[in-house]
């Protein structure tokens, strides 16, 4: 009813038309997001014990019932979501600061920041797993430019990096800071170029210095953006694999949410599945958290 209201002013060609138009993206979004989505909450009902011989049985919501109450698998769970959450926040409001502070520096008109803006990516277009390769190298205790430093320095060569959860969290949340802020700086410089000088020039004229101009015209105005590269970045780290399993393999307390259902799809696929749908539970209440304080299409105050 409300797409034939919407298409009402147009005649009956065009709209063909434009589902014609829209047709391969429905298929796209159904053959490879909806089925496989449908297929992992239909899984997460059934005990699968044997994949390939397809040996399944129901067991309703008592894969769930498991992972949130039962002696055996709760506690593994729960710590997996604290570690996320920890995880998830620490990088998520540090690539904040970063990326803010890179994109304000960007978006300024100095030379050289065409190739400023070009090596900043490097480290976005680098697969997170050869990434994770190469901080893996860089804390190895025995040669690892880490313990370089620390001879330099004059500190305890001795201490092993990634041998405790502190060192181990630390490491990962440094290079996942180091891959993926670039991504929240292009998103704010985009941001930040779509806001009219204009405001600036009358912020100018009415006595607003810069701090004032920052907090009064623009934060409130990439607000909006910033909400989306918080939601991108939030889903990410909650669902973070790879830098897991190269780093530390899950081990000192480092297990998130996305390498337990690693874990649990090996021994039974209806387990893995039910990870992976409370993962995306998580996802889905903190993104609607985010759109609710999000600030969306907040006006500018003087």
């Amino acid at each position: 009813m409300g797409l034939n209201k919407l298409f009402s002013q147009y005649d009956n060609r065009e709209v063909r038309n434009a589902y014609m138009f829209l047709l391969p993206v429905l298929l796209v979004i159904i053959l490879f997001i909806l089925f496989p989505v449908i297929g992992t909450i239909y899984n997460s009902f059934f005990k699968v014990l044997d994949v390939g011989g397809g040996q399944s049985t129901f067991v309703g919501f008592g894969n769930y019932g498991q992972f949130l109450f039962d002696a055996q698998y709760a506690p593994r769970f729960w710590e997996s979501v604290k570690f996320t959450m920890m995880f998830t926040f620490t990088t998520v409001i540090i690539e904040s600061f970063i990326g803010l502070m890179f994109a304000l520096i960007l978006n300024e008109s100095f030379k050289g920041r065409g190739i400023l803006r070009t090596v900043i990516l490097i480290p976005w277009a680098i697969p997170t797993v050869v990434s994770a390769v190469m901080w893996k190298q860089i804390y190895n205790s025995s040669f690892g430019f880490i313990k370089w430093l620390m001879v330099t320095f004059g500190a305890n060569p001795s201490v092993i990096t990634l041998g405790d959860f502190q060192s181990a969290f630390w490491a990962l949340v440094v290079a996942e800071i180091w891959k993926t802020t670039p991504f929240v700086v292009i998103i704010l410089l985009a941001g930040l170029q779509a806001i009219p000088q204009d405001l600036y020039k009358q912020g100018q004229i009415d006595g607003a210095k810069m701090f004032r101009q920052f907090m009064k015209i623009t934060l409130p105005l990439i607000m909006p953006v910033l909400t989306i590269a918080l939601i991108f970045r939030t889903i990410d780290c909650i669902r973070v694999f790879d830098i897991i399993y190269v780093l530390t393999s899950g081990k000192w307390g480092t297990e998130t949410l996305s390498y337990l259902g690693f874990i649990n799809y090996t021994v039974d696929l209806g387990k893995g599945s039910t990870v992976s749908v409370l993962t995306f539970i998580l996802s889905f209440l903190i993104t609607l958290l985010y759109i609710k304080f999000g600030k969306f299409g907040k006006s500018i105050k003087a």
